[in-house]
């Protein structure tokens, strides 16, 4: 099997969909968008780094949003519209990624990495159940939905670390730790496998992976964070994949 790809960390003056926008720095990265009067991006609460005067904000409400303050999740994002630069940073080690989305296309993220995006890419969830997704504490976990319903764009992302893609042939697998996966194609299936681990010190304890079956892409992060209140999916507050039997 080919080893996943590192992305690219850097960018400068790259264009598409009509936005150009930049990928600079190492360590802590930060993403700077050329917005024009007639564009708008939504981002994250609490990601912005500097704006010129002349780009405003304000508040977008997002779809379902009920449910989503239900579930303890974030029911609105900040918007921004141009002219002028505005960037963006977490304040955290780790890569910024950008996917082109052409009209129709859709792609799933795991919670929490959302950055920014274009505002012609619509945004919604799904609430992954089951037993298998609530081995670390949680009632399941969620993943966030951005598909390309009113045309080209542009969703940037944040991984842990550095981020990695692996494009899976029909039927090919791949078995990642649950908080080391950052985004797939909707045509990747994702399972949880439990395999118990039988002889020794560890015969009460049993190794979780979730499992991608492809075709299509999923993206790694090589410094996964476990979140508070998340499940199987990569949440769980100070978890790994392992799980002890009671």
């Amino acid at each position: 099997m080919q080893r996943p790809t590192l992305l690219a960390r850097t960018a400068t003056d790259e264009t598409f969909a009509g936005v150009t926008y930049h990928l600079d720095g190492e360590l802590v990265p930060a993403l700077t968008v050329e917005l024009n009067s007639a564009q708008t991006i939504y981002f994250e609460h609490h990601i912005l780094l500097w704006k010129h005067p002349s780009v405003t904000i304000g508040l977008r409400a997002m779809k379902g949003a009920l449910k989503r303050m239900m579930s303890g999740m974030q029911i609105f994002t900040t918007e921004a519209q141009g002219p002028g630069q505005i960037a963006f940073s977490r304040d955290a080690a780790g890569h910024v990624i950008a996917l082109h989305l052409k009209q129709g296309e859709e792609v799933h993220v795991r919670e929490h990495q959302f950055l920014a995006a274009t505002s012609n890419i619509d945004y919604t969830f799904e609430r992954v159940k089951g037993f298998a997704n609530m081995l670390f504490g949680g009632s399941g976990f969620f993943i966030d939905k951005f598909h390309g319903a009113q045309g080209d764009g542009i969703l940037w992302l944040h991984g842990y670390g550095n981020v990695f893609e692996k494009v899976l042939a029909p039927g090919e697998e791949i078995d990642i730790e649950p908080g080391g996966w950052l985004y797939k194609d909707p045509s990747v299936a994702m399972t949880t496998n439990i395999q118990k681990l039988s002889t020794g010190i560890f015969a009460s304890m049993n190794v979780v992976m979730n499992r991608f079956t492809g075709p299509g892409r999923v993206g790694l992060q090589s410094m996964y964070l476990h979140t508070e209140g998340g499940g199987g999916g990569g949440s769980g507050s100070g978890s790994s994949g392992f799980s002890i039997d009671t």
